[in-house]
């Protein structure tokens, strides 16, 4: 029998790893993780609860936004929020750990609800024993990180985790981090809350990863539709509490120091990868930029594999799952002495930026990283303007773009900032990944539906071709 230990079964990155492997014949598997009540951080404090925050916020920017509707304007029941966020997070929780649980039924899997911690090289102590599996599959997830910035200790500030269960927000705020969550939860807070939001933005834009007419636009929403101020190059220095117990931050703008007060802070500086209580210091393995292999397995010990969150590459959802089944194929080609597989992801992001209801979403290639590459590409882009059916639906601003192989027609990439972009992704990622040509893609939309910005981009990418 080949013995794995995967340390964070809840999760969704060791939830794969454990299904994979439960059935393959061999196989013995401890299942290990100290969740309470355990589910994964994608379920319990990620995208799915943040995506039923964000809901109800859409609901009453675009009842706001639409002339069309008279009559008093509702206003968001944070309470109410919160209970339906609560309900449907611990139910999908609860399937989770269903499912870990069913495993652990039969007689090849057992489930231990404790925390892990290595003692050596793949020995690990655990619900009062120490085992010595031959494979350790390390899944733990990962944190919040907290910046270090001078005065960073004195203040408080509420993190993604209390937004998702505030019932009340201040009049103005600070926000550090502008990122995923940071997109994703600003416009919640001053729309749920009507609260006035400075935020610090490193760059002339966000979305780091978008062409930068995307990062522009989803800047130009922001501060039409909502009260926020985008401090665009700006670098924080120093941080305090004021008398009243709001917070002081000061600034580096153009050289000069700037100083900026409210009544919260709203940290979204990212997530770092949860290793502080694994022991590892008392292993071989050295959790340094690059310490896991494409193949998911520890630069220091073969036998130990990294996946999701906690390896650094790619905090996503989807990510994580399909490094999991690639670290438990890899296991089993590990333990035969097969050749094992390094996980390819195609990229594919989405952004809820904009409530949801101005959605980035990314799939392949940009222009720029096209260029980077050294690809001979022809690029188009289209203004969700030039199509009617964005205006009927009130939904009239974004823009969206298309990358092809300028010799073959391949469809290398496309980005949306607009309505329905984060469901036409999935489209796209049948075209990128099965290398279709673009000139072979129907361009006949039923009228109205929102794809006809897709029709739009591939005869024009023909008409360059």
């Amino acid at each position: 029998m080949t013995h794995v230990a995967i340390i964070g079964a809840y999760g969704s990155a060791g939830a794969a790893v454990a299904g994979e492997l439960a059935d393959e014949p061999g196989i013995e598997l401890t299942l290990i993780d100290d969740g309470e009540p355990g589910g994964g951080l994608c379920i319990l404090r990620g995208c799915m609860p943040s995506k039923e925050v964000l809901s109800a916020g859409a609901h009453r920017f675009q009842a706001r936004h639409d002339h069309r509707l008279a009559g008093d304007l509702p206003e968001i029941d944070l309470e109410a929020v919160v209970e339906q966020k609560n309900e449907h997070t611990l139910s999908w929780a609860g399937h989770r750990r269903d499912s870990i649980h069913d495993l652990a039924e039969r007689e090849n899997v057992e489930f231990v609800h404790d925390t892990a911690q290595f003692v050596d090289d793949r020995v690990l102590a655990v619900g009062g024993e120490t085992i010595e599996p031959d494979y350790v599959v390390v899944a733990t997830g990962s944190v919040m990180n907290v910046p270090e910035l001078p005065g960073m200790e004195s203040v408080d500030f509420m993190t993604s985790s209390e937004i998702l269960d505030a019932t009340e927000f201040p009049d103005s705020g600070i926000v550090m981090g502008f990122g995923y969550i940071g997109m994703e939860l600003v416009p919640y807070i001053a729309e749920a809350g009507g609260t006035s939001l400075t935020v610090v933005e490193h760059d002339a834009r966000p979305i780091d990863e978008a062409d930068a007419p995307f990062g522009d636009a989803a800047l130009d929403i922001y501060e039409e539709h909502w009260d926020i101020d985008v401090r665009r190059h700006a670098y924080e220095k120093r941080i305090e509490q004021t008398d009243d117990g709001g917070v002081r931050l000061y600034l580096e703008e153009d050289g000069e120091e700037t100083v900026v007060e409210a009544d919260e802070l709203f940290l979204f500086t990212g997530r770092r990868p949860n290793l502080d209580r694994l022991g590892l210091d008392a292993t071989s393995l050295d959790p340094e930029a690059g310490w896991v292999r494409d193949t998911m397995q520890a630069r220091e010990d073969d036998h130990v594999f990294v996946v999701g969150d906690v390896n650094g590459k790619e905090p996503i959802l989807h990510v994580a799952k399909e490094q999991g089944f690639t670290a438990a194929d890899n296991i089993l080609a590990h333990a035969r002495g097969d050749d094992l597989t390094e996980y390819e992801n195609v990229h594919h992001h989405v952004i809820f930026s904009g409530l949801g209801v101005y959605p980035f979403a990314r799939v392949g290639h940009s222009k720029f990283s096209a260029e980077e590459a050294g690809l001979d590409y022809i690029h188009v882009s289209r203004e969700a303007s030039d199509d009617g059916v964005f205006k009927t639906k009130d939904v009239p601003e974004g823009l969206a773009s298309l990358v092809v192989d300028a010799n073959d027609g391949t469809v290398l990439g496309y980005q949306g900032l607009h309505y329905h972009a984060d469901v036409m992704a999935k489209t796209l990622q049948l075209a990128v990944e099965m290398e279709l040509d673009v000139r072979e893609l129907p361009d006949r939309a039923y009228h109205p539906t929102t794809p006809e910005i897709l029709d739009g981009l591939f005869r024009d990418a023909t008409n360059k071709l």
